[in-house]
């Protein structure tokens, strides 16, 4: 009975079963990868060709600490394989670095090859097998530093590495996905950053566009991110935040169900089809509001103290959705605004559920469903 029940299931085409055959079709039509290995020559033949592409501003180039570079080394020498390295073409063939940026960095250092970066040979530190690589450089130039030999430094060109190709016929969307998920992976990039070294490659404009909006007077003096913060990009993102949350009534607010996936697609999508309307009508919003912030109370994204009257303690999510997002959308919308926004401030942090620290703890999901509703209702005249 139960076989007879599967093959009546199999012929309809129904059932779970069949389901995730049409989405595993539909994926893998989305993603087109080959692989095979290169030579680490070969490799830095191609950056210095320009044929492989790193962007420093969008991935720091380095993590890692000098003993953990040397560890590569000690590896490549020693015969131990090397995980794969992800690459994407673009549409003139070359290659983007998605994955193995610590890697691919260590090797052209070693050879001198991010000089002009600003980051001199890499002087190798002693490992746990070869310890005598303790002060070795690539070569000796200048007789100063011992340097590996002209063997050691063939073995280590001649050593292979996997690469994985993404084509440039995948879905610009699936290649996003994969980079996301290569450095979810380990705890090396922040969520901007990541979405930065990926979105350059679909539209370099569109991140730069971002990143000049990070740096507005009035944007910059409000948030005073510690500088942990401004360089893992949190600035970048929350221009991104105000872009994609200030267009939302509250209905689309509150159905949100992932933040960050709804922020990655926003994202993605409005770097594939950057539009300059879209772009001079955000941008006018964008400075209008934050200028009219900074004109109310530089401090206004701290907490309100009644008893110091003012505003304290650092930048705050909640203040920046209750006020920037919720202002940003009434302005766009020509929806009249009260004229004290500082007093608009107050009243939000003396609502209840304010003093009794609603936003504490909570899913960003839950906040942005209270704060931007309240927010609005607040500064709207």
């Amino acid at each position: 009975m139960y076989a007879e029940q599967v093959s009546v299931n199999d012929d309809e085409g129904t059932g779970p079963v069949n389901d995730l055959e049409s989405e595993l079709e539909e994926a893998r039509r989305n993603i087109s990868t080959e692989s095979y290995p290169m030579s680490v020559g070969e490799l830095t033949n191609m950056f210095t060709e320009g044929d492989l592409i790193i962007r420093p501003p969008f991935q720091r180039l380095f993590r890692w600490e000098p003993d953990q570079k040397s560890k590569l080394i000690e590896s490549i020498l020693i015969g131990i394989p090397l995980p794969s390295i992800f690459v994407a073409q673009d549409d003139e063939g070359r290659w983007e670095l998605v994955d193995g940026l610590q890697r691919i960095s260590t090797l052209l250092q070693l050879q001198g090859l991010l000089e002009k970066e600003g980051y001199p040979k890499l002087e190798l530190t002693g490992t746990k097998y070869l310890p005598s690589l303790a002060g070795l450089r690539w070569d000796d130039n200048d007789g100063e530093q011992q340097s590996l030999t002209p063997a050691q430094r063939r073995d280590i060109k001649r050593a292979k590495i996997d690469l994985k190709i993404v084509q440039r016929e995948s879905d610009p969307k699936t290649k996003f996905d994969l980079f996301q998920r290569l450095n979810s992976f380990g705890s090396k990039l922040s969520n901007q950053e990541i979405r930065n070294a990926q979105l350059v490659g679909v539209n370099s404009d569109f991140v730069a566009w971002v990143s000049s909006l990070a740096e507005q007077e009035s944007f910059s003096a409000l948030i005073k991110l510690p500088e942990n913060e401004l360089k893992r990009k949190y600035d970048e993102e929350l221009v991104l935040r105000f872009l994609y949350l200030h267009t939302k009534d509250d209905a689309e607010i509150a159905s949100i169900k992932n933040f960050q996936d709804g922020l990655e697609e926003f994202a993605i999508n409005l770097a594939l089809k950057f539009d300059r309307t879209f772009a001079d009508e955000a941008e006018a919003t964008f400075r209008e509001t934050f200028n009219l912030l900074l004109a109310a109370d530089e401090k206004i994204f701290g907490r309100w103290d009644p008893l110091k009257e003012n505003f304290k303690g650092g930048f705050l999510n909640s203040s920046f959705e209750a006020l920037a997002i919720s202002l940003g959308y009434l302005l766009r919308n020509n929806i009249a605004v009260k004229q004290d926004l500082r007093q608009c401030a107050i009243d939000f942090w003396s609502l209840p559920q304010m003093t009794e620290r609603f936003a504490t703890g909570k899913s960003t999901e839950a906040r942005l469903n209270l704060m931007v509703p309240e927010g609005r209702k607040i500064l709207e005249a």
